[in-house]
């Protein structure tokens, strides 16, 4: 399986994203180490380098995930998937309690954990991002209600 993914479909993948990370939907403007295209599913696994198969992601939620696929739930102790923004709808799995990210199914457990969503400096971040009224974006807030 091909590694290499095309400028043009790297912009299809930012685009759809609406340039938020498609895990915790902070704006790539708002993070200082902006995002980059992830495969869903790594290579290792099986993934594909296809459009379908590629998220937007900040490096924070990137690096965390590295190649994981999905961790063992600390609720039910059974392996669960990560979250995946092809497949679920971000609202189904999580909601915004002011600076935190909540985890509302299993699925939604395991990624806020490994992704480490609510680390304190990534709370900071939001607190801040947040206050300057940029946190959830009007994007991001699409994304959640599903527009």
């Amino acid at each position: 399986m091909s590694r290499y993914v095309s400028a043009e479909v790297r912009r299809l993948v930012a685009e759809r994203a609406g340039r938020l990370c498609e895990y915790c939907l902070i704006g790539e403007d708002d993070t200082f180490l902006g995002c980059e295209v992830e495969h869903i599913i790594s290579l290792k696994h099986g993934g594909s380098s296809n459009s379908d198969n590629l998220a937007y992601a900040c490096v924070f939620c990137n690096r965390q995930k590295g190649s994981d696929v999905g961790s063992i739930s600390q609720q039910t102790g059974e392996f669960s998937r990560f979250y995946n923004p092809r497949l679920d709808r971000w609202s189904d799995h999580f909601r915004i309690d002011e600076d935190a990210i909540t985890p509302l199914t299993v699925v939604g457990e395991v990624t806020a954990r490994i992704l480490q969503f609510n680390a304190g400096e990534r709370l900071l971040e939001r607190r801040v991002l947040r206050d300057a009224e940029r946190y959830p974006s009007k994007a991001a807030m699409a994304k959640i209600e599903g527009v």
